[in-house]
């Protein structure tokens, strides 16, 4: 062995040493006050929803800690007393529980044909999917809204929904493709020999198997529905926004809403955190399979 090659292996050796020697106590103690660090935004406005206007407008939301009879009920009171507020939550329930239905089925399905489907054009047609990957947003709002204004539904949840869905797809089909296409041949085979349709084979056989991809991406799609705001402003009927818009709406309207911005903005926070934790299990196991495959 050569001098060079010893110096190699010796700086190679540092960071080891330095990951062996963290790798105890120091770093999951350093992960804590990460975690911690991040989580700092979130406990804020959780105290801060519990504290009246002028409170809030006084003094920072640590100042609960020393000064505890601040906390109170009377944000969530007013905010469940404000309809604007309550039927937005609504709206968007019904924008983001089919754009995010939709997209699961379309994506599935059209991932399963083609992973294991053969007909003209399969290869080029996911180039094409994948390719609307990378078309923003941004790109497609003026023509969208032209396109719906002729169609009657700008300004209209089933034209929110259909664009959410639309631009949704081309991910989904991408992940979902990709993971079922890494589903044995064999296990399909034997399936088909024991009489299985295509049919019958996608709902017995790849949805069970592709349950976890399935969960992250109905994870994915409602998060990004739900915390939508560009999408709801443009498209949504100004007459019942979603929660996002309605929150903006009252920043306009009363300057001094502030206790209802707060806890109207946590109670919006809280079910896409809901959701999540719900299926953090399988969207686990999602993204370990898509890191090993």
């Amino acid at each position: 062995m050569t001098t060079v090659d010893t110096a190699v292996r010796a700086k190679q050796s540092v960071p080891a040493r330095i990951a062996a020697r963290l790798g105890g106590g120091a770093m999951r103690l350093f992960l804590i006050v990460v975690g911690l660090f991040w989580l700092t935004p979130t406990v804020g406005l959780l105290l801060s929803s519990f504290r009246d206007k002028t409170d809030i407008a006084g003094s920072g939301w640590w100042k609960v800690f020393a000064h505890p009879a601040q906390l109170t009920t009377d944000s969530y009171s007013n905010l469940f007393h404000n309809d604007t507020v309550m039927r937005s939550l609504l709206t968007t329930a019904l924008i983001t529980v089919p754009a995010t239905v939709l997209v699961i089925l379309i994506g599935a399905l059209a991932g399963y044909a083609f992973a294991w489907l053969d007909f003209p054009g399969r290869d080029w047609w996911f180039m094409a999917v994948v390719g609307l990957l990378v078309v923003p947003v941004q790109v497609a709002l003026i023509p969208v809204a032209k396109l719906f204004d002729k169609l009657g539904i700008f300004e209209s949840t089933p034209g929110v929904v259909l664009f959410h869905t639309a631009f949704g797809l081309p991910f989904a089909v991408f992940l979902l493709r990709n993971f079922f296409a890494e589903i044995p041949r064999e296990l399909l085979e034997a399936a088909r020999l024991d009489g299985a349709g295509e049919l019958r084979l996608f709902t017995r056989v790849v949805l069970p198997l592709g349950g976890p991809a399935i969960a992250s991406l109905g994870i994915f799609q409602f998060l990004w529905v739900w915390n939508d705001m560009l999408i709801a402003l443009i498209f949504a009927d100004s007459g019942h926004p979603p929660i996002t818009v309605a929150l903006q709406q009252q920043v306009r309207q009363f300057g001094d809403n502030i206790d209802i911005l707060a806890s109207g903005a946590f109670l919006s926070m809280v079910v896409p955190l809901a959701v999540f934790f719900a299926f953090q299990r399988q969207f686990v196991s999602g993204v370990m399979a898509g890191a090993v495959k």
